[in-house]
């Protein structure tokens, strides 16, 4: 009798390495509908959400997936670009890249992106990534500090297709990068780059993703990490202590998260006569709604209104040279051990 092999596993094919980029995710389209669906499937997370399914189902079905579908998606569509969103185009421009600047350095690797949320999914990658032969596989959630809600739930839906695939690859996992020396030259190098095209600001707010404040209590490591972050890019930019700010944003329903708040401080930095800010936002390695959105629209509006007089929002490092670089050089590290040279081909 003769057992058919799985796609990408005959017996003589050729062991291939490959690198999976996650991040968040996204809707599909800036319409309710497309965001209710995303939305669903986000808030549905245990990791997300924390509170007990019996509890939070019918808030969510009940409340949020009639009221926040609708606001959501008009925010979308305010930063919606003509390739789709913003999140996807840049995710899916750094694994281009990454491809490129490792191929480059010698290295024959497969890579792909994927969402957590939304499409493509970690499934859909993980099962091209396996027909293309891949036998191992470098997960790099693209979340520079750890969280359970982000690193975490990533992984739980990598498990959840080895749990379901016959021959599981090798795995690797980046928990975190968030004190990588490249990762935070980057950070600096961009905030540099802006401050020479539009000069120096007094004041730098480093923004980072809110979570809530009982999930440090809880054992997640990401206001640490955030602080690390946030004190290494100061070093590295020269700033004392009066010339910047750490804050979290982003924050949801009425437990109390993270502070202090970045739309707060946004307001009182106004208040108490700061004329300029400079908002860049650490945690996120690409623009998304969060960026976009809630800081360049939503947080200008908040500091202008409240008596600032100019205010930038710095990009993410989306696909900036030093950035790839930087990516290239932790997927390096990770891999080592790992056969990364054009494997040959099967006759």
């Amino acid at each position: 009798m003769r057992f058919a092999a799985e796609p990408g596993h005959a017996p003589d094919s050729p062991q291939r390495t490959a690198v999976l980029l996650v991040n968040l995710g996204t809707p599909d389209a800036p319409t309710p509908a497309a965001v209710r669906r995303y939305l669903a499937q986000f808030l549905s997370d245990p990791r997300v959400v924390e509170i007990p399914a019996a509890l939070w189902r019918p808030i969510l079905h009940g409340v949020v997936l009639r009221t926040r579908p609708a606001r959501s998606a008009a925010k979308y569509a305010a930063i919606w670009g003509e390739q789709g969103s913003p999140l996807l185009v840049w995710t899916q421009r750094q694994a281009t890249r990454l491809l490129g600047s490792l191929g480059e350095r010698g290295h024959a690797v497969r890579v792909r992106a994927a969402m957590r949320y939304g499409s493509p999914s970690i499934t859909e990658s993980l099962d091209a990534l396996k027909a293309e032969g891949a036998t191992r596989v470098l997960v790099l959630p693209l979340y520079p500090q750890y969280a359970a809600s982000t690193t975490a739930s990533a992984l739980d839906a990598v498990g959840a297709w080895v749990r379901r695939a016959r021959r599981v690859p090798e795995l690797r996992v980046v928990a975190d990068f968030h004190d990588d020396a490249g990762y935070i030259a980057a950070l600096a190098a961009n905030v540099q780059a802006h401050w020479l095209r539009e000069g120096r600001g007094g004041m730098l707010v480093m923004s980072f993703h809110g979570l809530p404040a009982r999930s440090i209590a809880l054992g997640d490591p990401y206001h640490v990490q955030c602080q690390a972050t946030a004190r290494l890019l100061a070093e590295r930019l020269g700033l004392q202590a009066h010339e910047f700010r750490v804050t979290y944003q982003s924050r949801f329903g009425r437990a109390r998260w993270l502070e202090p708040y970045t739309e707060a401080t946004l307001r009182r930095l106004a208040r108490d006569g700061v004329e300029r800010v400079d908002v860049v936002c650490p945690g996120f390695t690409a623009d998304c709604l969060e960026t976009l959105e809630e800081i360049a629209i939503a947080g200008r509006s908040t500091f202008l209104a409240a008596g600032g007089k100019t205010f930038h929002a710095i990009a993410c490092l989306n696909d900036s040279p030093a950035w790839i670089d930087a990516l290239a050089k932790l997927a390096i590290r990770h891999l080592q051990g790992w056969p990364t040279s054009t494997p040959p081909e099967s006759s």
